[in-house]
């Protein structure tokens, strides 16, 4: 992507901040590769490289997660703490996450592991040590893992200022200087010179030198005097001026301002999809409550568009099914019995893996709801509200 930046800054019209992201494989120099998919030799990584502009590290949504509670362990502190509300966006403030745009991805990385299926109080924030971080970073942070490994690095998040792109410069005479546009919002008076210098005379470059000089703020109070009373008093070097409808108007309007040229800073959130998908998985596999020798594989579907299914017509009895199912992770299971098959309307039955609950409907409306409660449009509860619970059980059926 610092190879290609050229091209991917034209596709943006020149101008900062633009992203870009990719996934692919990585390598790694790995003597001894352990401990499942922790460490390997070969590995599958995403990331996204945001360029930005250095004096202008200020992300529009990031009170979108400014409020966002989540366990963090940052240079100076001896412990992990549990962030209140707008604790986030304190911590910005405050300097400990060095700009908001970092801050930002900080708290989108958070949302896609929780959403992805890892368990909230087994993710956590590191910030790099000083003696740790890379000589050319600003700041960085590790999103971080608990599995039966211990805590493991899963995605990193960090400001690499213009590294880089200076490096790529460097090397290959690539000029990555950027020039900065700035669209701003203009207010400012535009003066009547001839009324002005018709009342004033030799006085009225006075006047004219302090419409000049005046704030947006000042102009928005003295526009509302001249809406309401058709004038306005000026007061400069210890005299006072009226000044009338004719003798001045507001004009607003945008203006674009170029800046110095500057080498853009890119912010890289990098994930381990190998060991996100470890952390998911662990994460998910629990057992049952007073149960011990049955397991449940609470794996979270990650699309929404098509609902995939598998039918198990083999001769084991329905309890064993729906066993063996619970602990590969389907989440909800279509049983086709002898009412299904002899009633009309036709109707089957819905079981939640969960809760291990079950509700009776019409089959035609089951693939609709199946697909629901997969997106997370529909929730159990509101099943059950809408459905009977099912509570007998025949003795042949079919599970889809």
């Amino acid at each position: 992507m610092f190879l290609n930046f050229k091209r991917l800054l034209e596709f943006n019209q020149g101008k900062l901040p633009f992203a870009a992201a990719q996934i692919g494989n990585s390598f790694r120099n790995e003597i001894s590769p352990r401990s499942g998919l922790i460490r390997v030799r070969e590995f599958t990584m995403a990331e996204i490289e945001h360029f930005v502009d250095p004096n202008e590290k200020n992300h529009p949504k990031f009170s979108n997660v400014a409020d966002l509670e989540s366990a963090v362990f940052f240079q100076g502190s001896d412990q992990w703490s549990v962030c209140a509300d707008h604790e986030a966006g304190g911590r910005c403030g405050a300097g400990v996450i060095n700009n908001s745009v970092l801050g930002y991805f900080i708290g989108r990385i958070y949302l896609y592991l929780i959403k992805a299926g890892l368990s909230k109080d087994k993710v956590r924030f590191r910030q790099h040590m000083e003696n740790e971080m890379a000589h050319y970073a600003c700041d960085c942070w590790d999103a971080e893992s608990k599995t039966s490994y211990g805590w493991i690095e899963i995605v990193g998040c960090a400001d690499r200022a213009c590294y880089d792109l200076s490096c790529h410069s460097k090397a290959t005479k690539f000029n990555a200087l950027t020039s900065s546009h700035k669209v701003v919002n203009v207010v400012q008076f535009e003066p009547n010179k001839g009324a002005i210098g018709t009342s004033y005379k030799k006085d009225a470059k006075l006047v004219l030198e302090f419409l000049a000089g005046c704030d947006e703020c000042y102009i928005t109070d003295q526009e509302k005097l001249l809406t309401e009373k058709g004038e306005f008093s000026i007061e400069t070097q210890g005299r006072t001026f009226k000044v009338t409808k004719d003798m001045v108007s507001v004009k607003r309007f945008q203006k674009t301002l170029h800046v110095e040229e500057i080498v853009p800073n890119v912010i890289e959130p990098s994930f381990g999809i190998g060991r996100i998908m470890h952390s998911i998985f662990e994460h998910s596999f629990r057992k049952r409550e007073g149960d011990e020798q049955r397991t449940v594989r609470t794996l979270r579907r990650m699309t929404k568009n098509n609902v995939s299914y598998k039918v198990d017509d083999s001769s084991g009895s329905i309890g064993r099914r729906y066993a063996r199912s619970d602990e590969i992770g389907v989440a909800f299971g279509i049983t086709i019995d002898f009412d299904t098959v002899n009633k009309t309307p036709h109707t089957a039955t819905l079981r939640d893996r969960d809760s291990m609950r079950q509700i009776r409907a019409e089959v035609a409306e089951l693939p609709a709801m199946v697909r629901d409660l997969s997106n997370g449009t529909l929730t159990w509860a509101e099943v059950e509200k809408k459905f009977p619970i099912f509570e007998g059980q025949e003795t042949s059926s079919k599970k889809e």
